[in-house]
């Protein structure tokens, strides 16, 4: 069974992360596979594409038994996302479940988020004694005022797809039952557009967006590795994989 199902149907390419035995969490393999499939250009009967998970979870965020068995350097999550935000078409993502951490990013890289209330969106790294990389913190302030990024950061707590919605960090949302109805209505409208003007638009709002990759940030860049290799960071992912709470120690 792949990890990640890639597939085209007349207009719409699907991308399913298919690891729901492990709550659909990102590897380094799962991530190269996502972002080879938004690397492959569309064709030319294509008109959106569609990120969604298998099971009940969307994405629980990188995989922390493969992060701390390769804690070295960028997971890879970075690349995954760039190539999701440069894909040329429109990306909808559909959340059923939790976006989490890194999941949190992914649908946030989507450009249309069509969520469940059923789903809860959040960043827990502070929790697990890590830090998000400039590129992503950047996403979260793309989205969010700074008083809504400190909350979803510096607290690290879950929050429940309407105050998501109502926050403006995402577009739709739908009662459970309707989620697929309501999430292939968009994807039809999205599909019924001119595909030029989408490409088009998409491309102005991402380079208006690619200010801040300008802003000097190598002193974060070494806080960020600082507290991922740090002893903290090694006793937070282990204290969420036994499930128990993190004691940390400021090392």
């Amino acid at each position: 069974m792949a990890v990640v199902e890639m597939k085209v149907e007349g207009a719409v390419r699907t991308v399913l992360l298919n690891r729901p035995e492990k709550r659909n969490a990102l590897d380094g393999d799962t991530m190269k596979l996502v972002q080879a499939a938004f690397e492959t250009p569309p064709g030319p009967e294509e008109r959106v594409a569609v990120v969604r998970g298998a099971g009940p979870v969307f994405c629980a965020g990188l995989d922390l038994k493969w992060r701390r068995n390769n804690p070295q350097g960028e997971s890879g999550i970075e690349h995954m996302l760039h190539a999701i935000e440069m894909y040329p078409l429109p990306v909808v993502g559909i959340v059923q479940g939790d976006a989490i951490a890194g999941g949190n990013e992914l649908a946030l890289h989507c450009d249309i988020v069509v969520a469940s209330k059923a789903a809860r969106f959040g960043m827990s790294l502070a929790q697990v004694g890590l830090a998000p990389s400039w590129f992503l913190a950047k996403k979260i302030l793309e989205v969010a005022n700074p008083v809504i990024a400190k909350k979803i950061l510096l607290l690290g707590d879950p929050l429940p797809a309407a105050e998501f919605h109502n926050l403006g960090l995402i577009s739709h949302v739908a009662e459970p039952a309707d989620l697929e109805a309501t999430a292939q209505k968009i994807i039809q409208r999205l599909a019924d557009n001119a595909p030029l003007s989408l490409k088009a638009m998409k491309a102005l709002i991402t380079r208006e967006m690619q200010f801040r990759d300008n802003i000097p940030h190598e002193d974060i860049d070494l806080l960020v590795d600082k507290a991922r290799t740090s002893q903290d960071g090694q006793e937070g992912m282990r204290a969420r994989l036994e499930k128990r709470k993190a004691v940390f120690k400021g090392v």
